[in-house]
C-alpha cells in the first residue's frame, strides 16, 4: 500500500503535469494567431492613433525624399479603461482598436468579445479566449518606408503584441502550488500600406 501510494502520487502529478504543461502549449498558439491576426487586421484598418496625427508626423520639407528610419513612433494601449497613444487619449481612436481587438464585430467599452456573424472577420480576442484590451499593444514607426508627402499617406511598421498575460496552470497550482508563469511578450510585425478600413472579402 505505501508502495502503490508513493506511485500513484508520482505518476499523478506527471499526468495532471502533462495536461497543464499542454495547455500552455494551447495558450502559446493561441496568443502567437491573436497577435498574427491583429497585425493584419491593424494594416487594414483605420490607425488606432489618429489619421490626421500619424499623417502630420511624416516630413514634408522634401517631397520624394525617403522617409527617414525612427521619424516617428505612436505606441497605443488601454490603461484601465482608457485608451491613448504615447500617454495622449485625445489621438487614440477607440473604434480602431476595438476592431483589431474584435474584428467586425460592434465596437464597445468593455472587454466583451462578441460571436461573429456571417461574412465577419474575427477579431484577436476570438482567437485568444479571455484576452483583454489592456494586454494589448498596436505600436506604428517609421522604418525607412515611404517618402514624403506620399498621396496614400505615411507607411508605418506596425507592431502587435501582447502583454502582462499569465500562463495558468491548474492541476500543479492546486496540488504543488505552482506558481503561474508569465508568457514572454510575442508580436507580429506588418508594413501598414492599406491603413483603411475595408470591408470583408
Amino acid at each position: 500500500m505505501v508502495e502503490m501510494a508513493i506511485a500513484i502520487t508520482l505518476l499523478l502529478t506527471l499526468n495532471l503535469g502533462f495536461v497543464d504543461f499542454g495547455y500552455a502549449f494551447y495558450q502559446w498558439n493561441a496568443a502567437t494567431k491573436a497577435v498574427e491576426m491583429g497585425a493584419r487586421l491593424a494594416s487594414i484598418s483605420d490607425p488606432v492613433v489618429n489619421a490626421a496625427t500619424l499623417a502630420a508626423a511624416d516630413p514634408a520639407s522634401n517631397p520624394g525624399a525617403p522617409i527617414t528610419a525612427g521619424t516617428y513612433s505612436f505606441e497605443c494601449k488601454y490603461s484601465g479603461s482608457a485608451g491613448a497613444c504615447n500617454g495622449n487619449s485625445a489621438i487614440f481612436n477607440s473604434a480602431a482598436f476595438s476592431r483589431i481587438f474584435r474584428g467586425d464585430t460592434a465596437a464597445t467599452n468593455d472587454d466583451a468579445c462578441p460571436v461573429l456573424s456571417a461574412n465577419q472577420r474575427p477579431g484577436m480576442c476570438h482567437f485568444f479566449p479571455g484576452l483583454k484590451r489592456n494586454n494589448v499593444v498596436v505600436t506604428y514607426t517609421a522604418t525607412g518606408l515611404g517618402y514624403q508627402t506620399r498621396l496614400d499617406g505615411p507607411v508605418p511598421t506596425i507592431i502587435v503584441n501582447l502583454q502582462n498575460i499569465d500562463f495558468q496552470f491548474f492541476f500543479l497550482g492546486g496540488l504543488l502550488g505552482f506558481g503561474n508563469m508569465t508568457m514572454p511578450s510575442m508580436l507580429s510585425t506588418v508594413t501598414g500600406e492599406d491603413l483603411k478600413t475595408s470591408a470583408p472579402t
